[in-house]
């Protein structure tokens, strides 16, 4: 599993019903994308949920670096960068992923064991894939968590934490789905999670969710990734 995001921070004024007609118009493209299990089309208004700003970001789980690529390259998002510019796009390596409480397909994935900073990982779980396409109540929000890794943190240990944080966000009431990632070249963990009501109470940014798009999200593999 691959996560992205890209940001498109908006003028303070900006009419955001812009960017809900364009995801009303175009959202449903990525719906059969292959490669792609879940692409959810976020915004942030200024002033909602306190955010500073406006803005468009959009959140992918790849589960293929083909599906990934074949976007980045083609014409989905060269139509974003004509209308709003290149952003920079973050990139995430999957650690572990997990259907939510939300979720009619949910199925149990392997437990992520708890681990001290002291605690030597030494064998991994194995991935499961829910074998039915799962179905949930319509996304309403999502909340994004980034955090630095302190330089002298076990990664080890870290990511074994990391993942079953994730787990215990998809057991939350509401949860449609969880994902944890990091990233290895700025050492940057992400928490994401997508949600069937618009006040979850969980730590980070709120994202408003326009549009969900999940062609192969019961093939995302559930649990611990390595």
């Amino acid at each position: 599993m691959h996560a992205m995001q890209y940001e498109i921070t908006l003028p303070a004024d900006y009419d955001m019903g812009i960017i809900r007609n364009r995801v009303a118009d175009k959202g449903h493209l990525l719906d059969k994308y292959p490669g792609l299990g879940a692409k959810a089309y976020l915004i942030r208004e200024r002033g909602a949920d306190d955010s500073p700003v406006n803005q468009y970001a959009p959140f992918y789980l790849w589960n293929t670096p083909e599906g990934m690529n074949s976007f980045l390259w083609g014409p989905g998002f060269q139509g974003i960068v004509d209308d709003f510019g290149r952003p920079e796009v973050q990139h995430w390596g999957g650690v572990a992923f997990a259907e939510g409480a939300g979720s009619s397909g949910a199925t149990s994935a392997p437990p992520a064991t708890s681990a001290t900073p002291t605690t030597p990982v030494t064998s991994a779980a194995p991935v499961t894939s829910a074998s039915s396409a799962p179905t949930s109540k319509a996304a309403k929000s999502a909340i994004r968590r980034r955090m630095r890794i302190p330089a002298r943190t076990p990664l080890g240990a870290f990511a074994t934490e990391l993942a079953a944080e994730g787990a215990r966000l998809a057991r939350q009431d509401g949860a449609i789905f969880a994902a944890v990632a990091i990233d290895p070249r700025t050492w940057e963990a992400v928490h994401f999670s997508v949600w069937d009501h618009e006040s979850p109470k969980e730590e980070g940014e709120v994202f408003q969710v326009l549009h969900l798009s999940t062609p192969e999200r019961e093939l995302l593999p559930q649990g611990r990734q390595w």
